[in-house]
């Protein structure tokens, strides 16, 4: 065994990229709970899939983790009331896309103690694969490492399928980012415990977590509360973006690479973010919804950066006035992270299950990154960078001139996965991961209406 194989140093992808973390910020700072807003608004569509239909009336009362809505379709997940309180409006709501989407709004009660007044225990040993997946669909649990896919969904394996492999994303490759990194070194039993369910569900053979090697607490309170006996790897990888992609973390911990179009399930694997893990650990037991989470509230315009867990449903405008937000510095507010993050349209938006982080970056820091596009001096740097060896260059020079087919059917577009590294990388400052967003979108525009 060599030096770099014993230390988990060799454990990568080609290419990729190494920005500066920005992590110092928050990854020390324990995890602390924010007040409830006076008023809450939970949109039915916080997923990919079917939005979700109310089961509420304008007026009616409700309880925390008590079911708002009920999922459209199995491709969907139901919404819980975040707190105690009445549901004031059922009406459209600004989004995070700027456009308006279908929302109910929830007014608290003044002085109310937002226990947990809704749930009961399961017996989760006793129950088969079906039986789990319907389980997880009614905790409304979806990926929050932003994908925001309905977990569930991924537990129900195609026939003809076997998942080998459960890998464990402790990756959190995104400069700025420490929500997993907390939940890790804080709250390791419920990620045990998700991954107990993950791995009854699949009934798995192997269970590998991925950290990289900038969070050596974190390694080190996984390995602590590892369970005695369990066929459950604790691996050091390299610190590298976008490490935590999860086509790149197989090729890292399982050096298995997942086909064009195919799916991590097609080489016996199933990806699973600590969040997503912990939330079903903590919540199927009790058989509770999804109701807070975890984000990052950090930046140079936020006087009190910090891990906070926050209820579903909290505008962004209230989060940012209770960790001394510096509305005169700043400039950009992101949700994500600075590579794959989006920008608000408003702040009062409110945060939903795939927001990660609320990112506040300041005049001066968008000063340096706001420089002028130059025509491609065809350096090749962007394709040093691709992690999943696309010609980024070349497709960049096909989006302008609205090559679309071309750009799928001959440099295979939809692998892209919109990481951002070639961007990052581009000296002539060319926007090319967001070119290639709006040609995918025409894409599957043109693939819908045909």
């Amino acid at each position: 065994m060599s030096i770099l194989t014993r230390f988990g140093l060799d454990k990568t992808f080609s290419h990729g990229v190494h920005p500066p973390e920005y992590k110092s910020l928050t990854e020390h700072r324990p995890i602390r709970r924010l007040p409830f807003a006076d008023e809450m608004i939970i949109p039915l569509s916080q997923h990919t899939g079917a939005p979700a239909r109310p089961i509420v009336r304008e007026g009616q009362e409700v309880v925390r983790s008590e079911p708002i809505a009920e999922p459209g379709g199995f491709v969907s997940v139901p919404m819980h009331a975040p707190a105690t309180g009445r549901i004031t409006r059922i009406a459209l709501a600004r989004d995070v896309r700027g456009g308006m989407s279908p929302a109910l709004f929830l007014q608290l009660y003044p002085g109310e103690g937002q226990e947990i007044l809704y749930g009961a225990p399961v017996d989760v040993d006793g129950m088969s694969n079906p039986e789990i997946v319907k389980a997880v669909q009614r905790t409304g649990v979806v990926g929050l490492g932003g994908a925001a896919f309905p977990t569930h969904v991924k537990l129900a394996v195609p026939e003809g399928k076997t998942i080998d492999t459960v890998i464990v994303n402790g990756c959190e490759c995104e400069p700025y980012l420490t929500t997993d990194h907390r939940l890790m070194v804080e709250h390791p039993e419920d990620v045990y415990e998700g991954i107990r369910v993950v791995q009854r569900a699949y009934q798995a053979a192997r269970v590998v977590v991925g950290i990289e090697n900038n969070k050596p607490d974190a390694v080190d309170a996984m390995r602590l509360a590892k369970p005695d006996g369990e066929p459950i790897e604790v691996e050091s990888i390299e610190t590298k973006y976008p490490q935590g992609a999860e086509k790149m973390l197989i090729k890292s911990l399982l050096d298995r690479e997942v086909p064009s179009g195919g799916l991590p399930m097609d080489v016996g694997a199933a990806v699973f973010n600590v969040a997503t893990l912990a939330q079903i650990g903590e919540l199927l037991p009790m058989q509770r919804g999804l109701i807070e989470r975890v984000i990052t509230v950090t930046g140079p315009a936020v006087g009190n950066p910090g891990n906070y867990l926050v209820a579903l449903g909290t505008p962004i405008r209230f989060i940012l006035e209770q960790c001394r937000y510096r509305g005169e510095d700043a400039s950009v507010v992101i949700l994500g992270g600075p590579m794959m993050g989006v920008t608000v349209p408003s702040l009062d938006i409110p945060i939903t299950k795939g927001v990660t982080s609320i990112l506040v970056l300041d005049k001066a820091e968008v000063q340096k990154r706001n420089r002028a596009e130059y025509p491609c001096i065809r350096c090749g740097s962007c394709l040093d960078a691709c992690p999943m060896h696309l010609n980024p260059s070349r497709l960049g020079q096909l989006a302008r001139k609205r090559e679309f087919d071309t750009m799928a059917n001959a440099f295979n577009l939809m692998d892209c996965f919109e990481c951002g590294s070639c961007s990052y990388v581009c000296p002539s400052n060319i926007p090319l991961v967001q070119r290639f967003r709006v040609a995918k979108s025409i894409i599957r525009e043109r693939k819908a209406a045909s």
